[in-house]
């Protein structure tokens, strides 16, 4: 083949091939006994999980053929597809309990041969144990029956339990009055005390290290009262006898085991001062303890 002739050769097969033509011809060499391929080892294929995790990878890279290769053969088995990737269910997460915190049920050791008179006594008259003591004209310490079934404890005294020394004598007080007659009983049938036995300030709540300096006096009357059931008035007091930190509008109207009795928590009266509303839920729960006591209601 002259050379003009074999370079336009050239110069057409080049084009052909580059427009996805050939090949135009067959390297007989290529043709002869194919070599037989060693079976992988199957100690270095890639597993079921190892192949489903590339899946996605693989997948996502789509490869041109390669026309220049002499040795594609249109007639060349497909590779077959690679299976999904299979999503492994994972465990759910084991929650370890965190140990129960002490309870304030049993926190308080009981006194042998205790009274309230003793009690008394061991506040003392002039009691300076937490920062209280300081704008307080009276201590009140608790009034009622010493053997009441049923005792109501309030957070603390306010301006006119201060003055008097007695709790619940003022507004609030004169409607726990009325709360107490329409159960059929009379205020000198129940026990009547405070978590903290001096007035807070303008009459806020008592604060963390008052309640803790002040209660055990409170477990105390309890333990000697010994009722059938104890009624909190309010969220602090609910909080100091429960040990808890949750609202009272989580637990209320529930019966509770606490130091031999059972305890209830309702709304102060203070409370329903400012929103009568609730007096239907507070006698609902009045209901309950007289319902456990075997009280009737006082007719009208």
């Amino acid at each position: 083949m002259s050379s003009p002739t074999r370079s336009k050769s050239e110069a057409w097969l080049r084009y052909s091939d580059d427009l996805g033509l050939g090949p135009f011809y067959l390297d007989r060499a290529s043709q002869s006994t194919p070599e037989v391929a060693a079976p992988p080892d199957s100690t270095d294929a890639p597993s079921f999980a190892e192949r489903s995790e590339r899946a996605p990878e693989e997948s996502s890279r789509v490869s041109a053929p390669d026309h220049s290769s002499p040795a594609l053969s249109a007639a060349a088995p497909r590779r077959a597809p690679e299976p999904p990737p299979v999503n492994k269910p994972t465990a759910p997460p084991t929650f370890i309990p965190a140990a129960p915190a002490p309870s304030l049920f049993e926190s308080a050791d009981r006194i042998e041969g205790d009274t309230l008179d003793r009690i008394r006594v061991d506040i003392g008259p002039n009691c300076t144990r937490c920062k209280l003591h300081k704008a307080r004209t009276n201590i009140v310490f608790g009034v009622g029956n010493p053997k009441a079934q049923l005792v109501f404890v309030g957070e603390g005294p306010g301006r006119d339990e201060d003055e008097q020394g007695e709790p619940f004598v003022g507004r609030a007080g004169k409607l726990l009055t009325q709360m107490i007659e329409a159960m059929g009983l009379r205020r000198q049938d129940v026990y009547i005390c405070n978590v903290v036995k001096c007035r807070p300030p303008e009459n806020r709540l008592p604060e963390k290290d008052e309640i803790a300096t002040c209660s055990p006096y409170l477990f105390r009357q309890i333990d000697v009262i010994k009722p059938k059931v104890v009624c909190c008035l309010g969220t602090c007091a609910a909080q100091t006898l429960l040990n808890t930190n949750q609202g009272i509008s989580r637990y209320r109207g529930e019966f509770f085991d606490y130091r031999g009795a059972k305890l209830i928590a309702t709304y102060h009266p203070a409370y329903l001062l400012r929103n009568p509303n609730a007096k239907g839920d507070v006698w609902k729960d009045l209901q309950k303890v007289m319902t456990l006591l075997g009280l009737q209601p006082k007719r009208r």
